[in-house]
């Protein structure tokens, strides 16, 4: 039994080391280096190694921790993923996310055995476990350095990022079946690769929809039971999905997915508090497994992990992307950006947990030649990417985002969308009155930003060039908005206001 002393020092070793990892990922941007690099940094000095001597080295509870913190960050991933955004690049991510993953898998499995005193299926187990990418890394690095992607290169890496895990989560426990099991064959993959992703697409969508309808008939008598609702479904979604043979990752970004891009009440305090969730599910994910690892036994695998990773970085993701997008029209600027991105970041680290505590040999030299995988990757590509999308050109400037002083989240009972509209230099509307103009009245002018201020609209207000209108209203009220200002109905003109 822990005592209260015991309690109160992880208490407060836990809150330090959380506190410190805020911190860092206000350097990272200075620094250009992910923050989850930092993260983890943090939580090897903090080990039995480093400076603060921790120790800790309970791989089960890690992997736990891992796959709970996993569930969190994909539904999280899902809910803030804009299916009209995804939708054009459905068919080239839902391939980078299978066939690119399993290519990727394959040749980074052959290098190994090459290079390495691996059998075929080790092999290709160490690169199932590295054959994933992180995103959600990548936008850090962006966003840190105010350069965002052009075209549909974004919504097309977050699509891949949110949908890779899974089918790397399925490799990685396929390929350990076999190491333990002597009678298993590949072919028995096959089956058991259409159940994991037929149950969890199946289950993800079912409890997604269910989500959405619970949140908005329970009306429970306090606001701050909503987030403990979705907490414990999305835990619920992967226990479930995973108890039936399929595979809990997927559904919970599914899940994810159709609840955003539904409608339901007290949705943007619910998606903001997802994110908090997540970003805390990260530091703690980070930081354990960077309690779990020993630098000292990082030096002896130095050489091999520099010699997989420049493998993996140069050769083994450039040709899985141009692979599988070649059937697609892409601009080869576009396919070497998708190529270079291919940040690795937790996932491999939590699936380099399932070998150790299934007893495959040489499940430490995997684990530690993954953990400086993702290092490398992490220092490499992080730190360049934002350089590396200016020299291609496939950069664009990110769009301001002052935050409004208001917030809005339609429901059943109030329908609409609140979106920015800016009026253009030579707008026919430019000088004259709201009242004069003639606005359809089922459109609502919220708020008119004008430079660094907000304004509170009348008829009387005299409409400048540059200002940018937040407008309430259906899709028709506001379609004849944008034809009363731009003179056209062109969507890039447009977002929706979040």
């Amino acid at each position: 039994m822990i005592s209260d002393f015991h309690i109160e020092y992880i208490l407060v070793g836990a809150s330090v080391l959380i506190l410190i990892s805020v911190f860092a990922s206000k350097a990272s941007g200075r620094l250009g280096v992910p923050s989850l690099l930092l993260f983890i940094l943090i939580g090897m000095l903090a080990g039995s190694d480093g400076p603060g001597g921790i120790e800790f080295a309970d791989f089960r509870l890690a992997q736990s921790l891992g796959v709970i913190a996993l569930s969190f960050i994909l539904f999280a991933g899902g809910l803030d993923t804009d299916w009209r955004r995804v939708r054009p690049v459905l068919g080239k991510g839902l391939v980078l996310s299978t066939l690119g993953v399993l290519i990727t898998a394959v040749l980074v499995g052959l290098f190994a055995m090459l290079i390495l005193d691996l059998s075929f299926i080790q092999g290709m187990l160490l690169g199932a476990i590295v054959s994933s990418t992180d995103a959600a890394a990548v936008f850090a690095v962006l966003r840190s350095k105010n350069v965002s992607l052009r075209g549909n290169l974004k919504p097309l890496l977050e699509l891949e990022s949110g949908s890779n895990d899974p089918m790397a989560v399925f490799l990685t426990i396929g390929l350990i079946r076999l190491l333990s099991d002597p009678t298993a064959s590949m072919f028995d993959l096959i089956p058991m690769f259409v159940q994991q992703m037929a149950v969890g697409a199946l289950l993800g969508y079912a409890m997604g929809k269910g989500m959405t309808y619970l949140v908005n008939r329970m009306r429970l008598e306090y606001e701050g039971l909503y987030p403990v609702l979705t907490l414990s479904l999305v835990l619920l979604t992967y226990g479930a999905t995973a108890s039936l043979g399929g595979n809990g990752f997927l559904a919970v970004y599914v899940a994810g997915l159709m609840m955003g891009n539904s409608d339901f009440i007290h949705k943007k305090s619910l998606m903001r508090f997802q994110d908090g969730v997540a970003w805390l599910m990260q530091i703690t994910m980070f930081l354990t497994l960077g309690l779990l690892v020993f630098p000292s036994q990082l030096v002896p695998v130095i050489g091999a992990g520099l010699f997989i990773s420049a493998f993996l970085i140069f050769i083994a993701r450039p040709l899985a992307v141009f692979l599988t997008l070649s059937p697609f029209k892409m601009d080869i600027k576009e396919k070497l950006l998708m190529a270079w991105v291919g940040l690795r970041g937790a996932v491999p680290i939590v699936l380099a947990t399932f070998p150790l505590l299934a007893g495959v040999p040489q499940a430490d030299t995997l684990f530690n030649l993954v953990f400086f995988i993702v290092l490398t990757s992490a220092l490499l590509q992080g730190s360049s990417i934002p350089w590396v999308a200016r020299k291609l050109g496939v950069e664009a400037p990110l769009p301001d985002r002052s935050p409004y002083p208001i917030t809005y989240g339609p429901n059943e009972r109030v329908k609409g969308e609140l979106i920015e509209i800016k009026i253009p230099s030579r707008s026919p509307v430019v000088g004259k009155q709201i009242v004069d103009v003639g606005f359809p009245r089922e459109a609502l002018i919220v708020l008119i930003r004008r430079k660094d201020e907000f304004l509170v609209s009348t008829g009387g207000t005299v409409l400048e060039p540059e200002d940018t209108l937040l407008i309430l209203g259906d899709q028709e009220a506001l379609s004849k908005v944008r034809a009363f200002i731009e003179g056209d109905s062109s969507p890039e003109k447009e977002r929706r206001f979040a």
